[in-house]
């Protein structure tokens, strides 16, 4: 077995804990030292062409990478932290090959990992890893919030992914929650009550 592939180190990531709307993005990556990729930060440092021209390369040269979209009915059910940890869990478990460290931006680890695992606090800026993963979450996300929007633009969706701004809370009030509201969040079950 060589060297790279007796210590393979995955980063993870999310995108998405804060909005109102739409499924909370994981990334799990293990990079290649083989290919590095120039440019890797935080996702939320870089402009959405830097991030979409990320993408391309993190997915064409990392050892391993998966994705995953936690609904919003398991947000819902169990709270977004636990919802979170949970795709974390699993983004990790679906890597292949598997890693053998994982190096999780923040400050809690999701329970029964796959590997080893440490917390990194800021690891988006530290790790590069983890800024792939923060890269892929943030990209996958946001490409799903655009295409929410086709299904329902009243929300305007493509253009705050979600989050709660005057914007959306306008349109949350006028129209009340649509099907991807996490209803667990306060400002959505408040516009039920006006709806």
């Amino acid at each position: 077995m060589s060297a790279v592939l007796r210590r393979l180190v995955a980063g993870v990531d999310e995108a998405g804990r804060g909005p109102l709307a739409g499924p909370v993005s994981v990334g799990a990556v293990i990079l290649d030292p083989r290919r590095p990729i120039k440019g890797l930060d935080d996702s939320k440092k870089l402009s959405g062409k830097k991030r979409e021209a990320l993408y391309l390369l993190i997915t064409e040269r990392a050892l391993a990478w998966h994705v995953e979209l936690v609904d919003i009915d398991e947000i819902d059910r169990l709270n977004i932290l636990h919802a979170t940890l949970q795709g974390m869990r699993r983004a990790l478990c679906a890597l292949q090959p598997a890693a053998c460290l994982a190096r999780i931006d923040g400050n809690r680890l999701p329970p029964d990992l796959p590997c080893a695992a440490e917390a990194l606090i800021g690891g988006d800026t530290r790790e590069p890893a983890i800024m792939a993963a923060s890269i892929l979450a943030k990209v996958t996300r946001d490409r799903a919030m655009v295409a929410m929007h086709e299904h329902f633009p009243a929300y305007g969706f493509h253009a705050h992914k979600g989050y709660a701004t005057r914007e959306h809370l306008a349109a949350l009030l006028e129209h009340g929650p649509c099907l991807h509201h996490r209803r667990s969040f306060l400002p959505v079950r408040q516009s039920q009550l006006f709806a």
